[in-house]
């Protein structure tokens, strides 16, 4: 099963493109599904049909689905009140009633991974076409998963369940019950869950994919978000270009966005593998203007890009670790070592990843950007690298 996931800049067409590219892959023959993220309907207005969190069928086999976060956060903390009942009774907490819960910020972005895991995983489709938020949202919500097992596992040590045998015990001697005991259970829980989240977003059937009209802040977003992925380890499968005007128009009015355009195109073309789709000259809506976008397929390729480590030791004594960043500027770069995990800080971007086990017995000398690559030389530390005999 393979699972596209699309964004892009507010107001690209995005949503439009994620319908189309999924009404196409259908009438290919794929079982598909479409995910909306959008609390509003937006997907609804592209299809003429509102859809929901109940599957709806808008095509032969195509379906829609649009998870309700606010159902979801209220089942989500019912059943975490139910589960930690002891807890709460111990604490003389007052319990909510699910007519109470709001959903918290958040909630949204675990209700879209919730629903994407889950539809990744079922089998029930040949494709997940994901339309995700904006970019700046996308990005920040490919991170959560791996972002929330870090966090998990510097609060909760698996390590330190090593006393969950003694906690009966320690329970009654105090002659109260322990909440720990459930609270380790409610961490390994939510780590199965998010690995098969971060496995499905880090599968090779994966792939990521913009839409953005090529016009100047258009430019900007793709440069900032093509950054963003390459952070994260991936990279845009394709770049739709979208709502283009035509070129051979005859109105003067339009001769300069036209030449704006043609001039964006072409840089895009230079790095990016470009499909345009035609400017219909109204907002698309319903299955017979979606089946007249010229959409690409959706690739077979993974988005996945390596971050490979040059052994380079008998010629500089130091490894070499190679970390692609496109469009990153010096300037906006900053790296920080904490333990066994590096900081990467890219223009508006963060990320700490854990070294390559090789590096993890090294010190870092030092780091440089060469052609949008950072790479960082690590030299071996000789109080912790292995000594031939």
């Amino acid at each position: 099963m393979r699972t596209l996931l699309i964004t892009g800049p507010g107001g690209s067409g995005r949503t439009t493109v994620a319908a189309a590219t999924a009404l196409a892959a259908a009438r290919e023959g794929a079982r598909t599904l479409l995910l909306g993220t959008d609390p509003a309907d937006t997907l609804g207005a592209v299809l003429g049909t509102a859809t929901g969190p109940a599957p709806v069928t808008v095509a032969p086999r195509l379906t829609v689905l649009r998870p309700d976060a606010a159902a979801g956060f209220r089942d989500g903390l019912t059943a975490l009140q139910d589960r930690a009942t002891a807890a709460l009774d111990l604490l003389g907490a007052v319990r909510l009633d699910a007519e109470e819960l709001t959903p918290l910020p958040g909630a949204g972005e675990l209700a879209a991974l919730r629903a994407l895991r889950d539809a990744a995983l079922s089998g029930d489709h040949d494709l997940v076409v994901a339309d995700l938020p904006p970019t700046p949202a996308a990005l920040a919500l490919l991170a959560l998963p791996e972002q929330l097992r870090r966090y998990l596992r510097r609060l909760l040590p698996p390590e330190r369940q090593a006393a969950r045998a003694l906690r009966p015990v320690l329970g009654r001697l105090a002659g109260v019950p322990l909440p720990a005991e459930a609270l380790y259970e409610a961490a390994a829980r939510w780590d199965v869950e998010l690995a098969a989240t971060e496995a499905v977003l880090a599968d090779p059937d994966t792939s990521v994919r913009l839409v953005a009209e090529p016009t100047w802040a258009g430019a900007d977003a793709v440069h900032t978000a093509r950054l963003g992925l390459a952070l994260r380890g991936l990279r845009a499968d394709a770049l739709v270009a979208g709502r283009v005007l035509p070129e051979d128009t005859a109105d003067p009015w339009l001769a300069g966005p036209v030449a704006q355009q043609r001039k964006i195109l072409d840089e895009w073309r230079a790095c990016h593998d470009v499909h345009t789709v035609p400017h219909l000259g109204r907002d698309p809506r319903g299955v017979d203007d979606l089946a007249a976008l010229p959409v690409p397929p959706p690739g077979a390729a993974s988005s996945a890009v390596a971050w490979p480590v040059t052994d380079r030791l008998a010629e500089d004594g130091v490894l070499v670790w190679s970390i692609p960043l496109p469009g990153a500027v010096r300037d906006d770069l900053d790296l920080v070592r904490r333990g066994d995990e590096l900081v990467v800080t890219a223009g508006p971007f963060r990320r700490i990843v854990p070294l390559p086990s090789a590096l993890r017995r090294c010190t870092v000398q030092g780091a440089g950007l060469h052609e949008g690559e950072l790479r960082v030389r690590c030299a071996p530390d000789l109080r912790l690298w292995p000594t031939s005999r």
